[in-house]
Formats: C-alpha cells, structure tokens, sequence
C-alpha cells in the first residue's frame, strides 16, 4: 500500500493532556484550500447528548445485532422496547457547533451515523452511509415509511410504558435506552403487509446497500493527491464500512487528516493526526476556510425526527 501524501506526522499519546497546538496548527494547514470530503462518526454527536459506541469514557455496548433481530419475536420486542425509551430523548437532540461547522463549509460529507443532525443542520451533500433511525422499513414488502408514526402506534399500544420508565435508565448510541424490563411490551406490524417493522439502519452484522458502498468510493475518487483530502472526525474507523474509505484514500495517496479523541484502527493510514474535540476543531477549521455555500444553510429545515 502506498503511503499518504505530505509527511507522516507521529503523534505521542497525551493520556489526558491537551494535544499540542503545532499538531492542531498542522491539520488544519494541510487542509487550507484543498477539496474536501469528510467521514464522520459518534463522536460528532456526543456534544449533542447522543453517547458514542468506543469514546475513552464510553462504557462497553452490545448493540443488538441483525442476526438477534431477525430471530424472532421475543428480540424484536426487547429492541422495540428499548428504543421506544431510547427514541423519546434522541429525538430531541439539536446540532452541535461541528454539525454547524460543517454546514457552513458544505464538503461532500459522508456519515455513519443514524441520527439526522448533519440534515437538520443544513447541510445538503450528506450520505447516510448507515441509514436513518427516523425511518422504519418492513422486512416484508420493504415499504418504508416514517418513526414518528410507528411512536404513536407504540405508545398507543404500551400506554404508559415510557412513564413508567425510571428516569435513571441510561441512553445508549443510535436512539438506544439501556432497558432491561421489555417483557409484555407490545410491538407494531406493518400496516400494508403485517410483516416485521425494522429501523431502516444498517445493523451489525448487515451490509451497506452495494449502490451507496459505490457512490462513497467515487466521492473518494474525485480527491486528487495534490489539491484534495480525506477528513475524518469523530470515528474510531472500528468497523471496516468506515475504514475502507480510509484505506482508498491513502492507497491513492491522498492526505487523510484523522480527529478523534482516543486512538484509531486507521491511525497508521493517517497523514496528520489530532487527538482533541470534533466541535471545537471544526468550528476552528471553519472560520478559517473561505469555502462557505453562497447561500446559507436551510435553516428553516424541518427534521423528520
């Protein structure tokens, strides 16, 4: 594999101390004036009170898997009751200052995360890589249709059931609730087919539709080594649906700039990389960059969450 463009800064591992300003001053050069297209992650939203799957001060999760949800019944009613829990306190999550940031410079952007904030933030270029948590898809007939109204079908159906709910019981990563006590919970059917109803994310242990695994690589593509560059904010490119974007992009020589707080499986691909918030670099790289839209973002956007 051929190495990234521009010369491989190593970073030391700070334990907890501020990363140095040279190393801040140095991504934030190498991106000056280049084409960007950027790869966000769960560290993106942690400002807006969404928790992270792998941050430094995350607890350890077990997302349910595709293979568990499609098991049967009793798994569909423990995700459904959890994130019918889950879902009343995602929902009223607002952009941050980097979804912000990044609006304002409108790059090509490609997110793996569920939530919709780039969207409601205004920003217009955005693939979601791993779907959307405010749709809902039936297994069946693959109509998708909208998760408000399979909420009020649940609430409808489980009267109470997020009333009773303690509200000490722990949110966790894409509209999740660290709920224990799903038994009796009653879950919604399809109203076209009667079939099972799935969020209309990509599952662990599921594919990316192949078409948008394309459309992300011809992003990539257009990047040339001397004037573009892959930025990466907020994901530990654990899972290879995020990494192999990565991976393109230095085999092409292209700089990859990598801004995380905690160590990454793409460190070794990366040309510069920065371990500090997302919010407060973006709103940094923003204010310096020239390639605001010409005209604001949507900020009468209405979010379907």
């Amino acid at each position: 594999m051929a190495r990234p463009a521009g010369p491989r800064i190593a970073e030391t591992r700070h334990r907890g101390r501020a990363p140095t300003l040279e190393r801040v001053t140095d991504a934030r050069a190498l991106l000056d004036g280049r084409r960007l297209v950027v790869l966000t992650g769960a560290g993106l939203s942690t400002d807006s009170g969404i928790p992270d799957y792998r941050g430094p001060d995350s607890p350890p999760r077990r997302p349910m898997t595709y293979a568990e949800f499609v098991s049967g019944e009793p798994a569909q009613r423990r995700y459904w009751a959890r994130s019918h829990v889950g879902w009343a306190r995602m929902r009223r999550a607002e952009p941050n200052a980097g979804h912000r940031a990044l609006a304002a410079l409108q790059c090509p952007l490609i997110t793996q995360n569920v939530d919709g904030l780039h969207g409601e933030a205004g920003h217009r270029d955005v693939v979601d890589l791993h779907g959307r948590i405010d749709e809902v898809i039936c297994l069946g007939c693959r109509r998708v249709g909208g998760r408000d109204d399979l909420q009020r079908r649940l609430t409808e159906l489980n009267p109470g059931f997020t009333e009773s709910v303690s509200a000490e019981i722990e949110s966790a990563p894409d509209g999740d609730a660290a709920l224990e006590a799903t038994d009796g919970f009653r879950i919604a059917a399809c109203r076209a087919c009667g079939g099972v109803l799935k969020p209309h994310v990509v599952f662990f242990g599921e594919n990316v539709p192949r078409d948008r695994v394309a459309h992300c690589y011809a992003m990539v593509e257009e990047l040339e080594p001397d004037t573009g560059a892959l930025l990466v904010v907020g994901s530990s490119l654990a899972v290879m649906s995020g990494l192999r974007f990565v991976k393109h992009a230095a085999k092409r020589d292209v700089p990859v700039v990598i801004v995380n707080r905690g160590s990454t499986r793409g460190d070794d691909l990366a040309t510069v990389r920065v371990d500090t918030g997302c919010s407060e670099f973006l709103a940094e790289l923003a204010a310096e960059r020239s390639a605001y839209p010409t005209s604001p973002p949507n900020e009468g956007a209405v979010r379907a969450l």
